[in-house]
């Protein structure tokens, strides 16, 4: 009885914490060209609290995000990719962010504004 008891409220307690969630699966494009790029982009978002998964294409320029909502939102983790120098569908990177990337990074024809 005693180990049943344990169970139940272990199993309460992990359905409460999941409820709590809110996981949203989003993607977006992001300015970048090479492995360098992806890594950069990938780290940034992992750095946000809440994002459970980050996966950055060099061929379609998407980031998959799975993230949770009540933690962090969307429009926080592009502005922290643009932070970085990567452009995003909400966030331009600054000046400084653009000259910090590497040279082969520098995909862009357009310096930012």
């Amino acid at each position: 009885m005693k180990k049943s008891i344990t169970v139940l409220i272990a199993l309460l307690c992990t359905m409460t914490i999941y409820s709590q969630q809110s996981i949203e699966r989003q993607t977006i494009e992001v300015d970048g060209v090479c492995g360098m790029c992806q890594a950069r982009i990938e780290k940034v978002s992992f750095k946000n609290k809440g994002v459970k998964s980050a996966s950055w294409s060099i061929d379609t320029h998407e980031l998959t995000l799975i993230f949770d909502a009540s933690k962090i939102s969307l429009d926080s983790i592009q502005s922290s990719i643009a932070k970085v120098g990567h452009n995003t569908p909400l966030f331009k990177a600054t000046e400084e962010a653009y000259e910090s990337l590497p040279m082969c990074c520098k995909y862009r024809t357009v310096e930012p504004h």
